[in-house]
């Protein structure tokens, strides 16, 4: 199993203005503090780096910077999600030649997919460069259901390396994880995103957990990866405990609008939302910060 695919991944905001302008002096700030941290890997450009609402120009700017900041410290996952094969084989192309380690392909379309689609599309984007690839199953943003049919014939692509996963509505990550390794190969990666069903996932033998809070409390998440990983599940249940009411905020609010409230509270400067989305409500920001003081922030 690829190690680039395991542990604590951290997703930074792109910090930009109105006009989706990217601010890659205040990006580089977030991704050094990430790597100063000793996070595992840095996802640029997931959907907590709004890569959905960035024209092609701006991208390519933020993976250039993105990658300059991060040193050679710690990997650099780069989505590359965009409506036409051609541009995701594009910004994977960049990518590769920026320096990146890896790459994140979500499904993205306007007129739904369907299961062939998809696999083209990503045997397209997976042939294109030399880059372990990983494929981001999330139906919340996409709307595409990856059947275990397309995720056993995926695995099996030479480049593809491993997976993230939404969090399974019965939240049996035991059950769920022993599927999927029966229909993949030994060395494909299966990690989780969203941020409530952390703890249960690695604990459960999860590879990976792809975190939005991690891109700006990276410490914290550590610690909580760090625990469970060890099997230490008293310290690890301590810190989901600890990172209660914050889950509560981002299931009620969206993860991403309240990043730009804790980015807030830390003096960071990030901009604001891509319009249409707008900053949370001042109660929900209250209640930001209410969360935080429990985890001492």
């Amino acid at each position: 199993m690829s190690p680039l695919f395991t542990g604590l991944s951290a997703f930074p905001l792109t910090p930009a203005n109105a006009d989706g302008v990217v601010d890659t002096d205040a990006l580089g700030i977030l991704v050094d503090r990430l790597a100063n941290a000793g996070v595992d890997s840095i996802g640029l450009l997931g959907s907590t780096g709004s890569y959905a609402y960035l024209d092609r120009t701006e991208r390519i700017r933020a993976i250039a910077a993105g990658i300059e900041a991060a040193g050679g410290r710690v990997p650099v996952i780069v989505g590359v999600g965009a409506l036409r094969t051609s541009w995701a084989v594009e910004l994977a192309r960049n990518a590769e030649r920026a320096g990146a380690s890896g790459l994140l392909l979500a499904p993205m379309s306007y007129f739904p997919l369907k299961q062939d689609e998809a696999a083209a599309h990503y045997r397209a984007v997976a042939g294109a460069t030399a880059l372990p690839l990983c494929i981001y199953n999330n139906p919340g943003t996409t709307g595409f259901i990856f059947s275990d049919a397309l995720i056993a014939d995926l695995a099996a692509v030479a480049g593809i390396a491993a997976i993230k996963m939404p969090l399974p509505a019965d939240a049996d990550y035991v059950a769920e994880l022993a599927s999927l390794r029966a229909m993949t190969p030994e060395t494909f990666a299966i990690g989780y995103s969203g941020d409530w069903g952390a703890t249960a996932s690695l604990l459960a033998g999860g590879a990976a957990w792809y975190s939005v809070v991690a891109g700006l409390l990276p410490e914290p998440a550590l610690r909580l990866t760090r625990a469970a990983q060890a099997g230490r599940r008293d310290e690890a249940e301590a810190m989901e405990a600890a990172f209660a009411p914050l889950w509560a905020l981002f299931k009620a609010h969206g993860s991403l609008r309240l990043m730009y409230a804790i980015a807030d509270r830390l003096a960071l400067s990030v901009g604001d939302p891509p319009l249409p989305l707008m900053r949370a409500p001042a109660p929900a920001v209250a209640a930001v910060h209410a969360a935080l003081d429990r985890l001492g922030v």
